[in-house]
């Protein structure tokens, strides 16, 4: 952010991984759908656990990467939140999401904590009424997969 003793620890643009910008189709396939916000993990400011945020604004129309079943070496959190202030609670869609083989239908504003190790999605985009906003933390400095690929 600027050249202050700990201005390093602010993250205010985008800054995606290499491994993301090396897959150009994927980024516009992505941006299809959803406008990622921000990005922080330990290549963006060393030490930093990873997190990434996104606003889901429609529903896509081919195979995503999160249709991938996975599982992470650490635990993660993931979230998706109501774009309506005045409805919080609402999601103002629907999200089909995996957790090992149990299918769970997500309408409401929510958080899901994935322990290491267990899998996970697809994360199947189903509906969206207005903005979702989605998040994932995962406790390590970079996102990777256990099984699977990102």
């Amino acid at each position: 952010m600027d050249n202050s003793k700990y201005g390093k620890h602010i993250v205010q643009t985008l800054q995606l991984p290499a491994r993301m910008t090396s897959n150009p189709e994927r980024m516009v396939g992505y941006a299809k759908y959803a406008k990622r916000i921000l990005w922080m993990d330990a290549q963006v400011v060393p030490g930093a656990f990873q997190m990434n945020t996104s606003w889901y604004t429609g529903v896509p129309t081919e195979k995503t990467a999160e249709n991938i079943q996975h599982s992470h070496n650490s635990d993660e959190i993931i979230g998706f939140f109501s774009g309506d202030p005045q409805n919080p609670y609402d999601l103002g869609g629907e999200i089909e999401f995996w957790i090992e083989d149990e299918m769970h239908l997500i309408t409401k504003t929510s958080m899901i904590f994935m322990p290491r190790g267990m899998k996970h999605c697809p994360l199947i985009i189903r509906r969206v009424d207005r903005p979702i906003f989605h998040y994932s933390v995962v406790t390590e400095g970079q996102y990777n997969w256990a099984t699977g690929q990102k």
